[in-house]
C-alpha cells in the first residue's frame, strides 16, 4: 500500500511548513532559495496511519492503492483495529486519552462520533468541506447526522449498514425463505444439514456491539424498545420480553453452533462462506464476501432478504461507519485528502465494488459497476432491509447502555437469568445511569 497523491505548493506550506525568509536577503538570492525549497518539498512524501478494524474484503486495500496512485506525495499505512468494536472503541479511547498522534484517520462506529467530540477526540471538518466546496445535500442525511453534534461536522459517513438475512438459494427454495422468526426457526431445522451444512444459521451473540444490534432487531419486531424518544426507559415492557425469549429461544436452539456466545461478524461470516449454514443475520458486507472466488465456496449462490417480522414487523438495526481525523494527527490537511477521497464517490465506489459495502451518496445506488458487483442493491429484499432500520437507543451515554444491554442478554442466553430478570434489570440499570 503505497504512494499518492499531489499536494500544490500551497497545502504543502501550509502542512510541512515553509522557512521563513529573514527581511534583509537579497530578493535574487531570496528566489532561488524559495524555488529549491520548493523543489524540495515537493519530492517530500507525508506519511499518515489510517486505522479501522479487520476488513476481510479487498475494498481497503483498493482504496489505499487507488488514492496513492492520484496522490503520490501521501503514503497510507493501514493499521488493523480489533474486530470487535467495543475492542476497538476502547482501544481508541485509551491512545485518545494520551493525545497520541500516531494514527491520523480512523473510522468510527455511527454510535461513537458525539462522544469522541465532546471528548475532543476528533478535529471538526467543517472548515475543510467549506474549502473544498463539499455538497453535503448529495448525502444520506441520516448517515450524515450521525457524525454532526453541536452545530459541527466531526465525521464524514463512510457507508450505511442494516442487518439483513442471507440465505443459499441452492438449499432454500424461495417460497421457503422465512418471513417471520418462527419460520426461520422452522427452516432453519429443515435445512440443516443439507448441502454439506453443519448448523441452520449464524448470527453474532458473543458479548459485544453486535449482540446489542442482534437484540435490538428481536425487540424491535415484537414492537418493544429500549429507550424512547423523549429518553424515557421503557425497555421493561411485555413486548420487549416476547422479542427477547425469541432470541434466547433461537440462541439456543440446536440451529445454532453450540459456541455461538463467542461468534462475532468474522466468526459468522467465515463459517458461512465456508457453507456450513443455509442462512445468516449479517450485514451488507456478506455479499461480496460470499461471491469472492478466493475466499468463499459458495459464489452465486447467496439471496438476500429482510430479517424475519415479530408481532409488529421486520426489523432491522441501523448501523455504519464514518471516517474522522485524529485531533492530536501532526498531518492533518493530509489526512483530509485521504477522508475526502474515501468518503466521496471515488472512495465509496470502491468499497460497495470491492467491499459490498451500501454507499452514504444515494447517486452510487444507480452506478452500473456498483449494480453488477452488488446486483442485491437493486432488490427488492435490500431495499425492503434498509426501509425496516431502526437505530439504537439514541443517548449522549451510548457506551454505558451498551454494556448493560449486553451483560444483561448475555445473562439470559446463558441460562444464568431469565429474561424477565434481564429486562428488570436493564430498566433499573438504565436508569442509573441515564440520571
Amino acid at each position: 500500500m503505497k504512494k499518492a497523491t499531489k499536494f500544490s505548493s500551497a497545502l504543502l506550506a501550509l502542512t510541512l511548513g515553509l522557512t521563513a525568509c529573514s527581511g534583509g536577503q537579497d530578493t535574487d538570492k531570496k528566489e532561488t532559495t524559495d524555488k529549491k525549497d520548493d523543489a524540495k518539498k515537493s519530492e517530500e512524501v507525508v506519511k499518515i496511519v489510517y486505522a479501522r478494524g479487520k476488513d476481510a474484503t479487498k475494498a481497503t486495500d483498493e482504496i489505499v492503492k487507488a488514492f496513492e496512485a492520484k496522490y503520490p506525495n501521501i503514503d497510507v499505512e493501514f493499521r488493523e483495529m480489533p474486530s470487535d468494536t467495543g475492542a476497538q472503541h476502547d482501544a481508541y479511547v485509551t491512545m485518545l486519552n494520551a493525545k497520541s498522534s500516531e494514527i491520523d484517520v480512523m473510522d468510527l462506529d455511527v454510535i461513537w462520533p458525539a462522544e469522541f467530540a465532546q471528548a475532543g477526540y476528533v478535529l471538526p471538518l467543517d472548515r475543510f468541506i467549506e474549502k473544498d466546496g463539499i455538497d453535503l445535500s448529495a448525502y444520506n442525511q441520516g448517515a450524515l447526522a450521525a457524525g454532526n453534534f453541536d452545530g459541527k461536522q466531526w465525521a464524514m459517513p463512510k457507508f450505511i449498514d442494516t442487518g439483513l438475512l442471507f440465505y443459499r438459494k441452492d438449499i432454500v427454495p424461495e417460497d421457503k425463505v422465512p418471513k417471520t422468526w418462527d419460520e426461520l426457526l422452522s427452516a432453519a431445522r429443515e435445512f440443516k444439514g443439507q448441502g454439506g451444512t453443519q448448523f441452520g444459521y449464524l448470527m453474532q451473540a458473543k458479548q459485544y456491539e453486535g449482540l446489542v444490534c442482534n437484540a435490538i432487531e428481536f425487540i424491535a419486531a415484537y414492537g418493544g424498545k429500549i429507550v424512547d424518544e423523549n429518553n424515557n426507559v421503557v425497555v421493561n415492557s411485555p413486548e420487549t420480553i416476547k422479542g427477547l425469549k425469541k432470541m434466547v429461544e433461537i440462541a439456543t436452539s440446536d440451529v445454532v453452533p453450540s459456541n455461538i456466545t463467542t461468534f462475532t461478524e468474522p466468526e459468522s461470516h467465515t463459517a458461512f462462506i465456508e457453507g456450513q449454514s443455509p442462512f445468516i443475520r449479517n450485514w451488507p458486507y456478506q455479499y461480496a464476501l460470499a461471491n469472492d472466488p478466493e475466499q468463499s465456496k459458495i459464489v452465486d449462490k447467496v439471496g438476500v432478504a429482510p430479517l424475519p417480522a415479530g408481532d409488529k414487523g421486520s426489523a432491522a438495526a441501523l448501523g455504519g461507519w464514518m471516517t474522522a481525523i485524529n485531533a492530536y494527527s501532526k498531518n492533518k490537511e493530509a489526512a483530509w485528502e485521504f477522508v475526502k477521497f474515501m468518503t466521496g464517490p471515488e472512495g465509496q465506489k470502491i468499497s460497495a465494488i470491492y467491499g459490498g459495502l451500501a454507499p452514504t451518496l444515494p447517486e452510487l445506488f444507480k452506478d452500473e459497476e456498483v449494480l453488477k458487483a452488488n446486483p442485491f442493491f437493486a432488490e427488492e429484499g435490500f431495499v425492503n432491509g434498509l426501509n425496516a432500520a431502526v437505530p439504537r437507543p439514541v443517548v449522549p451515554n451510548y457506551p454505558e447502555v451498551s454494556e448493560i444491554i449486553q451483560i444483561n442478554v448475555s445473562k439470559a442466553i446463558a441460562g444464568q437469568i431469565t429474561v424477565e430478570e434481564a429486562v428488570a434489570n436493564m430498566e433499573k440499570e438504565i436508569k442509573a445511569v441515564m440520571q
